[in-house]
């Protein structure tokens, strides 16, 4: 697997269905703390709201993910929501679904659809990008090579995370799966230079 989808920018959308207001917003993320500042911020700006439901997916191995139906019967929300990511390939991307009840009970099979129709609404409105799978390293070097470490850098497109500069350098970039031999090549072949591959 080289690449993975993802969406490029958030995006909203709103479902109604007999009085009850379903609004649907969907994040890029990439760690659990992205996804948990987002819902911070929508409980505070939805107080009023008696659900705030969501499911989000990160990485690339399928295994991180979490679903909550915030008092909803069991399965008629999170899940639901989920299913939408699922069924586009998306990972690195949370949807919240807040509710506002409009006095009628909808039942779980109307909930599984409300849920699934707002949170399908919002993903139409956004980008989907195709990213590459990318391998994180650390290289160290002397001011003096930093230019030389950067032209090779970006030549081959790596995403750098974060960057120190002093009298010793270090950058933390991500390679790409399919660029990462001739980017380790080029940087081995370069003197004073140290890299390590990040866990």
């Amino acid at each position: 697997m080289e690449s993975y989808f993802t969406i490029a920018q958030q995006g909203f959308a709103e479902f109604k269905d007999r009085g009850s207001r379903f609004l649907a917003y969907a994040y890029p993320i990439s760690t659990a703390e992205d996804f948990k500042q987002r819902l911070t911020v929508l409980k505070k700006e939805h107080p009023k709201a008696v659900h705030h439901c969501f499911a989000y997916r990160i990485g690339t191995d399928g295994n991180t993910f979490r679903v909550s139906d915030d008092g909803e019967p069991s399965g008629s929300a999170g899940k639901p929501i989920l299913g939408q990511l699922d069924s586009k390939q998306l990972t690195n991307v949370a949807v919240i679904v807040i509710r506002y009840f409009g006095g009628t009970l909808l039942g779980v099979p109307g909930l599984i659809h409300a849920y699934k129709t707002a949170t399908a609404l919002a993903l139409q409105l956004v980008q989907v990008i195709e990213k590459s799978i990318e391998i994180n390293y650390q290289v160290f070097c002397n001011y003096n090579e930093l230019n030389e470490v950067m032209t090779i850098i970006k030549k081959y497109n790596c995403t750098v995370i974060n960057q120190e500069k002093s009298m010793f350098c270090s950058i933390d970039f991500g390679i790409a799966k399919n660029r990462l031999e001739q980017v380790l090549y080029n940087l081995t072949n370069m003197h004073g230079i140290e890299l390590k591959r990040m866990v």
